[in-house]
C-alpha cells in the first residue's frame, strides 16, 4: 500500500516537473513569434490598416513621407490633401481580428488582476514586460494553435496596453515628434513634427470615458493623482517626458485634455545645429570660445523655438575640468561631464493651496551656490530665482539660462520687471544673449520649410548698450559674424596677453575642428564631447587631424582661407 502511494506521488511530482519545464521552455513560442514577425515584415511595405487604406485610395492624397515606428507592427505615413494642402499624420498599425481581440481582452484582464507589483529593486518596465509575455505564453499553451490567430500581434498589443502608452504608443516611439496633444473628445490628436510642425493624426478619442481613463492612466504612470477634486496634472512620465493634463469638464469646457512634451534621449548637438544651418560653423566656434571662458549668457526664444536644445548643445563645449550645477523643472539636459550636479525642482505633494514640500527653482539656485560651481545652468528663469542667479554672476560664477523673449530689449524689460526685479545695473553681468526662432526658408526648388535659426546674437556691455555680433540673413540663409565689433574677443586677448588676431586665429582653428566633426558625421553628444575634451588637452594634434581629414575628403578644401 505504502509502495503504491509512493509511486503515485513520484508520478505526480514527475508530471508537475514536466509541466513546469514545459512552461518555462519558451523556445518554440519564441520561434513562432519570430516567424510571425518575419511574415509581417514581408507585408510591411504596403499599408495594413483598413482605415488607412481607405484614406490612401483618395485621388486627392499624395504620400509625403513614410517610415517605421515599431517594425513590423506600426509605421507612420504622412500625407497631403492636394486640393487643400492639409497635411495629416497617419498611424498605420497592424489590425487584430475579432478572435484576436477577444484573446487580448482576456489576457489584459488576467494581467490587471493577477500580476503582483514589481519588487523595489527591479526595473518596472522589464518586469511587467516579462510577466506579460509569460501570461501570453500560458494562453498559447492552453488554447493551442488557432487558425488565423497571430500571437506576435497579440504580444505587441499587450505590450502597448501595459507598459506602453496605449493608443498613442506609436507616436511616443517617433523620434521626429516633439509634442503630442489632445484638445478634447472627438478631436484628432495633434503632433508637433520636426519637419511639418503641428499636424493632426488619425488618432481620435471618440468617447469621453476612454479619454478620461487615458488621463487617469497617464497620472498613474507619473505616480500622481488627478480627479474631479484636483483636475490639473503637471508631472513627469517614465522616460522623462513632461505631461500636462486636465480632467473632465472641471477646467476645460471640451472635456479632458493632455499635452505630452517628449524627452529626447539623444540630445541635439552643436554638430546637428551646423548640419541644419541653425548656426554656422564660424558662429559655433565663436560660441565655443565664449563658453570656454565661462561667459554668462541668455538664450531667448518663444515656446518650442529650441532654447533648451541650444542650451544643451552649448554646455557640451565646456571644459571637462569645470564643475557644473544644472537646475531644471524637468530633467532634460544631458551633459558629458563627470563633475556635474543635476538639481530638479519638486512640486507640492500636499492636496490644496498649502504648497507642502514644494522646492522651487529659487530654492535650488540658493543651494547651488553652496556647491562652489564654476558654471550654473538654469533651464529657464521666470521668477525670483533670476535675482539669485545674477547675484551668483556678480561673484564670478559663469551662468547660462533660457528666457521667453524674442529680442534683447524684451528680455531686459522682463528681467527688470516683477517678479524677477533685476536692478538695471546688474544687466551687464550677462555677457551675451542670442535668440533662436522658427522661420520659413525657401529651398532651391521653390518649396518652403519651417526651420530653426539663431537669428541674432548680442554682446551686452551695459543696460541699454548691446552690440549685435551675429545676424542671420533670410535671403541667403547665412550667418554673418562681425568679429571686428566683438568686445569679448578683445577681452580674451587681453586676458592672455595676445592680440585680437591671435584670438581670431584660434577661432578659425576651432571652426575647422567643427567642420571636421560635421564631415565625419560625429554628431552624438558623447562623440562631440570626446573631440572637444581632446582639443582642450592637445589642441595642435586634434587640429592637424581635422585639417588632414578635410583635405582627404575634399580636394578643393583650402585651409589657408581660414587660418
Amino acid at each position: 500500500m505504502k509502495l503504491r502511494i509512493s509511486l503515485r506521488r513520484r508520478q505526480e511530482e514527475k508530471k508537475a516537473k514536466f509541466e513546469e519545464d514545459r512552461l518555462h521552455d519558451t523556445t518554440e513560442f519564441d520561434r513562432e513569434i519570430e516567424e510571425e514577425r518575419m511574415q509581417a515584415l514581408r507585408d510591411f511595405a504596403k499599408p495594413v490598416s483598413s482605415s488607412v487604406i481607405q484614406i490612401l485610395k483618395s485621388k486627392n492624397v499624395r504620400i509625403l513621407d513614410e517610415y517605421p515606428l515599431y517594425e513590423p507592427w506600426s509605421k507612420a505615413i504622412i500625407i497631403e490633401d492636394v486640393s487643400t494642402s492639409k497635411i495629416t499624420y497617419l498611424v498605420d498599425e497592424i489590425p487584430l481580428s475579432r478572435e484576436e481581440q477577444k484573446i487580448l481582452s482576456e489576457i489584459l484582464d488576467v494581467l490587471y488582476w493577477h500580476v503582483k507589483p514589481p519588487p523595489s529593486d527591479v526595473d518596472t518596465y522589464r518586469y511587467l514586460l516579462e510577466q506579460a509575455k509569460m501570461i501570453v505564453y500560458k494562453f498559447r499553451l492552453r488554447l493551442g494553435r488557432i487558425p488565423g490567430v497571430s500571437w506576435g500581434k497579440i504580444l505587441y498589443y499587450v505590450e502597448r496596453e501595459t507598459v506602453g502608452f496605449g493608443p498613442i504608443d506609436s507616436l511616443m516611439r517617433d523620434p521626429n515628434i516633439e509634442d503630442i496633444s489632445c484638445d478634447g473628445v472627438g478631436k484628432p490628436v495633434y503632433v508637433w513634427h520636426r519637419k511639418y510642425e503641428y499636424i493632426p493624426t488619425n488618432i481620435v478619442f471618440s468617447r469621453e470615458e476612454d479619454l478620461d481613463a487615458f488621463i487617469i492612466r497617464l497620472a498613474h504612470k507619473a505616480g500622481k493623482h488627478i480627479s474631479v477634486a484636483f483636475p490639473i496634472l503637471d508631472a513627469i512620465l517614465p522616460g522623462g517626458h513632461r505631461v500636462a493634463a486636465t480632467y473632465r469638464r472641471e477646467v476645460s469646457t471640451g472635456g479632458s485634455t493632455f499635452t505630452i512634451r517628449k524627452f529626447r534621449e539623444d540630445p541635439i548637438t552643436i554638430v546637428d545645429m551646423i548640419n541644419w544651418n541653425t548656426v554656422s560653423a564660424e558662429v559655433a566656434a565663436y560660441l565655443w570660445l565664449v563658453i570656454e571662458h565661462k561667459m554668462t549668457g541668455l538664450i531667448l526664444g518663444v515656446t518650442g523655438a529650441g532654447k533648451t536644445s541650444t542650451l544643451n548643445a552649448l554646455a557640451t563645449l565646456l571644459r571637462p575640468t569645470v564643475k557644473v550645477v544644472t537646475i531644471e523643472d524637468t530633467p532634460e539636459l544631458r551633459l558629458p561631464l563627470e563633475n556635474w550636479v543635476q538639481l530638479v525642482s519638486r512640486p507640492s505633494y500636499g492636496l490644496g493651496p498649502e504648497k507642502i514640500g514644494e522646492i522651487t527653482l529659487y530654492d535650488l539656485v540658493k543651494v547651488a551656490l553652496r556647491y562652489r560651481p564654476d558654471v550654473i545652468i538654469v533651464g529657464e528663469i521666470r521668477g525670483e530665482e533670476a535675482y539669485v542667479l545674477f547675484q551668483a554672476m556678480a561673484t564670478g560664477h559663469g551662468g547660462i539660462t533660457t528666457m521667453h523673449a524674442e529680442h534683447i530689449d524684451a528680455a531686459v524689460k522682463r528681467l527688470t520687471s516683477p517678479p524677477m526685479n533685476i536692478p538695471p545695473t546688474y544687466v551687464s553681468l550677462a555677457n551675451f544673449a542670442l535668440v533662436i526662432r522658427r522661420v520659413t526658408v525657401e529651398s532651391p526648388d521653390g518649396t518652403k520649410r519651417i526651420v530653426r535659426r539663431i537669428t541674432n546674437l548680442w554682446e551686452i556691455e551695459d543696460y541699454g548698450k548691446y552690440t549685435e555680433i551675429v545676424r542671420w540673413d533670410p535671403r541667403t540663409d547665412t550667418h554673418e559674424l562681425r568679429i571686428e565689433q566683438s568686445r569679448l574677443l578683445r577681452e580674451f586677448a587681453e586676458m592672455k596677453g595676445q592680440t585680437l588676431d591671435d584670438v581670431v586665429h584660434e577661432l578659425k582653428r576651432r571652426e575647422i575642428v567643427l567642420r571636421w566633426l560635421v564631415s565625419e558625421g560625429m554628431r552624438k553628444y558623447t562623440q562631440v564631447a570626446q573631440v572637444v575634451h581632446a582639443y582642450y588637452a592637445k589642441p595642435e594634434q586634434v587640429y592637424r587631424q581635422a585639417i588632414e581629414s578635410l583635405k582627404l575628403r575634399s580636394r578643393t578644401f583650402d585651409s589657408s582661407t581660414l587660418v
